[in-house]
């Protein structure tokens, strides 16, 4: 009866052909880019347009277009067009990351010639155009001053003005808040400079210099603050909204206060992003040139004190070493760019690891 019954049962029938896709060979996308390239260099050199920016960019538009027609001839156009647009945002992606790649090549390559021991132990001090000593010691040293005292003027300000925008803030007052802020981050440093400069240089200092206005390193670091503020209260505010109404809702169904839930839960939350709005508030003073010339003076001693006397910077140290006339000068400025390249990529590093260690901690 079993053996009738097996015997009539239908079998599966074969797999059509048709269902097995044809493909490209993996080297079929190398061989057309090599070709697309050698097409375009021959077109440009050939008639003289331009030069390699040109040979790439009509390399690129030739390599998309024989993408799509040897996949559509293989594939199909439905895996042609598949095909083109992952290659056209891998292109997108690969220019985007070349002129960051180009910057990172340029620093190394032309900072490491100054890279020695004299260059981070010596200042300006006493050196003359024929002098192919000196360094960048002061520089660093008011950086690391100046940038220092902005963040710990900044961040706590702007932590806790995000706070209240998110938290507590509701009305006029809270929008006033956050349209002054908005204005605030289109601010140019110059004009930053100029207000601490007429502030606290002409106005505020001659009350501890005997009736005299005086450059410091303090007042950089005012000029700095007010770039970094925005910043640091735009990007803690996103970051507060982020995090889910539940966990506030469930701490308060618990009988804790709004003050606790915000120091214990809603701060912890939010910490990674907020550590990265400040290491951006950070890297973007650092790299300002215009506040610490109008309000810091410069210099090319050592000065350890920020609230007394000129002090110079890194950025301001690159700027000036650029418009120098020695031929010892440009070597110094691409060294000093590559130090605060490197300065602020550790700071990132460090907060970063920093802020994902009390996470894991919690």
């Amino acid at each position: 009866m079993s053996t009738t019954l097996t015997s009539h049962r239908p079998r599966p029938a074969a797999q059509p052909a048709t269902l097995r896709a044809k493909r490209l060979p993996w080297y079929a996308s190398p061989i057309i880019a090599l070709v697309a390239l050698l097409l375009a260099g021959a077109v440009v050199y050939g008639t003289g347009i331009g030069g390699p920016v040109l040979v790439v960019v009509l390399g690129a538009l030739l390599y998309l277009a024989g993408l799509f027609a040897a996949a559509n001839a293989v594939e199909g156009r439905r895996s042609a067009r598949n095909r083109t647009w992952s290659a056209l945002i891998h292109s997108a992606f690969v220019l985007a990351v070349l002129p960051l790649a180009s910057v990172v090549w340029t620093l190394v390559s032309k900072g490491v010639e100054r890279l020695d021991g004299d260059f981070f132990l010596s200042s300006m001090n006493n050196i003359g155009a024929r002098d192919q000593n000196g360094g960048a010691y002061h520089a660093i040293v008011g950086t690391l001053e100046q940038v220092g005292i902005a963040t710990l003027i900044t961040v706590p300000l702007g932590i806790l003005c995000a706070i209240y925008v998110v938290e507590y803030g509701r009305g006029r007052f809270a929008f006033a808040i956050r349209f002054f802020v908005d204005v605030m981050t289109g601010i140019p440093s110059i004009v930053s400079g100029l207000f601490v400069l007429a502030f606290w240089v002409l106005i505020v200092s001659p009350w501890f210099n005997d009736g005299r206005p005086s450059f410091s390193g303090f007042a950089a670091a005012l000029a700095l603050s007010v770039l970094m503020l925005p910043t640091v209260v735009r990007s803690t505010e996103e970051m507060l909204r982020l995090v889910p109404a539940p966990l506030r809702e469930g701490a308060y169904a618990l009988g804790v206060p709004k003050w606790k839930t915000i120091l214990r839960i809603v701060l912890p939350t939010a910490l990674p992003g907020i550590v990265t709005g400040v290491m951006l508030a950070i890297a973007r003073a650092a790299g300002e040139t215009a506040p610490v010339l109008l309000v810091a003076g410069g210099g090319a001693a050592i000065n350890f004190n920020p609230f007394e006397n000129n002090q110079s910077s890194l950025a301001l140290f690159v700027y000036q070493q650029a418009g120098d006339a020695s031929r010892y000068s440009p070597a110094r400025a691409w060294t000093a760019a590559l130090t605060l390249v490197a300065l602020v990529l550790i700071l990132t590093i460090a907060a970063k690891l920093l802020a994902r260690r009390n996470r894991l901690g919690r």
